[in-house]
C-alpha cells in the first residue's frame, strides 16, 4: 500500500498550537469593560435587596432623622433657604452615605467567607469588582434619598418637583464616594469592625461637613477643616439646587476623595488577594 493511501498518513492528527487555542479561548471567554461582568452585578444587587436588615437600616434610618429634626424646622428660612429643605437634602445625603458605605463595608464579610479569594481566580480585574461593589451602593442609597423625600413631601416640605430631582440624583452620584469608602474600609478592617468603624466615621464626617448642622455654628478653624472633609463636598453639591449658593471647591473635594477611595479599594483588594 502507498504512502498516499496508507491509513497511518491520513488518520494522523493535524498538530495544535497550544499557546493559540489558550489565547482564542481567552479572547471568546473574557468580558469586555475591563472584565466587568453584568452578571455578577444583578446578583450582588439581588443578594442586597434580600438581605432584611440592610433594607431596615437604608431606608429607616434616615427617613426617622428627618422626623425628628426636619420636621421641627418647618416654616423657618435658613438664609435664602427653607430650612426643613435644607435638612432634608443633608439627611438625604447623609442616608446615601449609610446606605453605601454600610453596603460597600460589607465585602469585609465576604472576606470571612473566603469570597474575595475565589473571585482572585477569576478573569474578574480590581477595579471592575470595586466599580460593581460602587454600582450597587449606589442603588441602595438611592431608595435611601427616596425615601427622604417622600416623608418631605408627605409632610407639607414642598419645592419644585425638577429641583428635588435634581438635588436627588447630585446625592446618588456623590454617594459613589462613599461606596469606594466603605470597600475600603471592607479590605482593610475585620469582618466585625468593618461596621462599627465606619458607622462612628460617618458620623463624624457628616458632624464636622454640616450635614447635622450648618456650618456658620462653628468656629471658623472647624470650618476650615470641614471643607476637606468628603461629607461637606457631596453635602455642598447637593444642596446647590435650593438656590442657597454653594463652594466651588465641594467638586474638586468630591474628585479627589473619589480618587483616593478607589484607590486605596483596589490596593487593598490586590493585597488581599495575593495570598491565594
Amino acid at each position: 500500500m502507498s504512502a498516499a493511501t496508507s491509513p497511518t498518513a491520513s488518520t494522523s492528527p493535524t498538530p495544535i498550537n497550544t499557546t493559540q487555542f489558550l489565547d482564542s479561548l481567552s479572547e471568546r471567554r473574557t468580558p469586555r469593560f475591563g472584565r466587568f461582568s453584568w452578571t455578577l452585578l444583578r446578583l450582588e444587587l439581588m443578594r442586597k435587596l434580600r438581605n432584611r436588615r440592610t433594607l431596615i437600616f437604608t431606608l429607616i434610618m434616615p427617613g426617622f432623622f428627618y422626623l425628628i429634626f426636619g420636621l421641627t424646622n418647618r416654616g423657618q428660612m435658613l438664609g435664602s433657604t427653607d430650612a426643613a429643605l435644607y435638612i432634608s437634602v443633608s439627611l438625604a445625603t447623609y442616608g446615601g452615605m449609610v446606605s453605601t458605605t454600610t453596603s460597600g463595608a460589607q465585602v469585609a464579610v465576604e472576606r470571612a467567607l473566603g469570597w474575595s479569594r475565589q473571585l482572585a481566580l477569576t478573569p474578574l480585574r480590581p477595579a471592575a469588582y470595586i466599580a460593581t461593589k460602587v454600582i450597587v451602593s449606589m442603588a441602595l442609597g438611592a431608595l435611601s434619598v427616596a425615601v427622604v423625600f417622600v416623608l418631605t413631601a408627605v409632610t407639607g416640605v414642598h419645592a419644585p418637583v425638577v429641583t428635588m430631582l435634581v438635588c436627588g440624583l447630585l446625592v446618588i452620584l456623590t454617594s459613589a464616594v462613599f461606596g469606594a469608602f466603605g470597600v475600603m474600609l471592607g479590605y482593610l478592617l475585620p469582618a466585625e469592625n468593618a461596621l462599627q468603624v465606619s458607622s462612628l466615621a460617618l458620623a463624624v464626617l457628616s458632624l464636622i461637613g454640616g450635614l447635622f448642622v450648618p456650618l456658620a455654628v462653628w468656629p471658623d478653624a472647624l470650618q476650615t477643616i470641614a471643607r476637606f472633609t468628603p461629607a461637606y463636598g457631596a453635602g455642598e453639591i447637593a444642596r446647590a439646587p435650593l438656590g442657597g449658593g454653594y463652594d466651588q471647591w465641594a467638586i474638586v473635594n468630591v474628585i479627589v476623595w473619589l480618587v483616593i477611595f478607589i484607590g486605596g479599594s483596589v490596593w487593598a483588594l490586590r493585597r488581599d488577594t495575593a495570598r491565594v
